[in-house]
């Protein structure tokens, strides 16, 4: 069992430069397939979530190369094979590769998608898409059978009934070969959407209003390979300007873009953390004085849910209770429990956090439930005085780049350990 451990409350200080986003990475891995010829994608995060998509494009026969954060994808060789069981279990993004398929193939079987648990997700939004498209889809012994009809897909106007990140690229990765005009209403307006839209338009499709809440595709023949630079980490670089307000000496995090982050670094500044932002870059001045805040958590350009977790520790350094609620994942809560571990003063009051500061922490042994939660608690081990052992650290290794050696290179005392 790998752990990370940490000796905490060091001076952090230095330089450390986000990675391609995630989010973007996961969604556009699965897109590439679409192509008749090669992709290459730069700024590819090194984490597990990619290495699992890579070995999955392999079974399908796809070649990849995959060094210095460019990933070479060449399709021409790839086959429809079913993909019930196994790796495609292992992560949430894996879902992406029934729009792909059924885009490419007009077919596909593909297991249902894994991940970090944080309550229901269901992907009822991803099936009407596609057969709003004309698809058939079954889900049998565990696994989606897709089938598009012999004519093929044909485009629609398509309303989600709510907003959903997965079901907008994923009926956009469907649509960009189906006969006609697709309209996807109330769609997902993250960042990450507009970096797989540019990416298929780079490849040839016609896609517009990618960023609004309507977007119109026009289905195209064929699609070529293209040369792609992701976006940077939103979440990796929002975990950072947490961790270095919570626990720095003064930290730049470079290769951020400001208006990724709007409502959360609006947040850092009611806290009373101080910043002086560049143009793709944020320093961080040591903390002091810090104020008690309410964080809600909403559809981008919303606060992320994903960086409710990182935020919480730094909310047990500022003065008076504060409030922290997930109106996305409502069971995303197991966090404070661990925090509570480590000295913290929190609860969990119906779907509400309550986090009260100033807490003094300290080092124990404590577990990361998902991968932001992990984040969470690297944070707060950096923080605390004495010792912290994270387990079930697969999570973080999904989503956070060389941590270790980032964290390393800022002076904190952490590292990878087998027990």
């Amino acid at each position: 069992m790998k752990k990370i451990v940490i000796h905490g409350n060091r001076p952090l200080s230095g330089e450390v430069t986000i990675s391609g986003a995630k989010n973007s990475a996961v969604a556009l891995i699965p897109a590439a397939i679409l192509a008749d010829s090669p992709v290459i994608l730069e700024g590819v995060p090194d984490i597990q979530d990619v290495h699992s998509l890579i070995e999955i494009l392999e079974i399908m026969g796809v070649k990849t190369k995959f060094a210095n954060n460019e990933l070479e994808i060449d399709p021409t060789g790839i086959v429809s094979i079913p993909m019930p069981s196994g790796k495609i279990n292992s992560l949430r993004a894996s879902y992406y590769f029934m729009g792909a398929l059924l885009g490419k193939f007009g077919e596909g079987v593909v297991g249902l998608p894994g991940g970090c648990y944080l309550g229901p997700r269901p992907i009822n939004l991803h099936v009407k898409g596609f057969e709003a498209l004309g698809a058939q889809v079954t889900n049998e012994h565990g696994a989606m059978y897709l089938r598009a009809p012999e004519e093929g897909l044909q485009g629609d106007r398509i309303f989600l009934d709510m907003v959903s990140i997965g079901a907008t690229i994923n009926i956009m990765l469907a649509a960009v070969k189906a006969e006609g005009r697709t309209v996807i209403e109330n769609a997902a307006r993250e960042p990450e959407i507009i970096d797989v839209a540019t990416l298929l338009n780079n490849m040839g499709a016609k896609i517009r209003g990618a960023g609004t809440d309507e977007i119109r595709i026009d289905g195209v023949k064929e699609l070529h390979g293209c040369r792609h630079s992701i976006i940077p980490d939103r979440i990796e670089a929002g975990t950072y300007l947490s961790l270095a307000a919570a626990a720095g000496d003064g930290i730049t995090v470079k290769n951020v873009i400001y208006e990724h982050l709007d409502s959360f670094i609006s947040k850092l500044e009611e806290i009373g953390v101080a910043m002086d932002i560049s143009e793709d870059s944020i320093y961080v001045h040591p903390s002091k004085n810090l104020k008690s805040a309410v964080v809600k958590t909403y559809p981008y350009p919303g606060f992320a849910t994903d960086l409710q977790q990182p935020i919480t520790p730094l909310l047990l350094k500022a003065q008076g209770k504060s409030e922290v609620t997930d109106t996305i994942y409502q069971q995303r809560v197991n966090h404070i429990p661990e925090l509570v571990r480590m000295g913290a003063t929190a609860s969990i009051e119906g779907n509400i956090m309550f986090v009260e500061g100033p807490s003094e922490l300290r080092g124990a042994e404590v577990v990361a439930s998902d991968l932001r939660a992990g984040a969470c608690l690297v944070i707060a081990g950096l923080m605390a005085e004495g010792t912290t052992k994270i387990s079930k650290v697969e999570y973080i290794l999904r989503g956070y780049d060389n941590i270790i050696e980032k964290l390393t290179a800022l002076g904190a005392e952490i590292e990878m350990v087998e027990e």
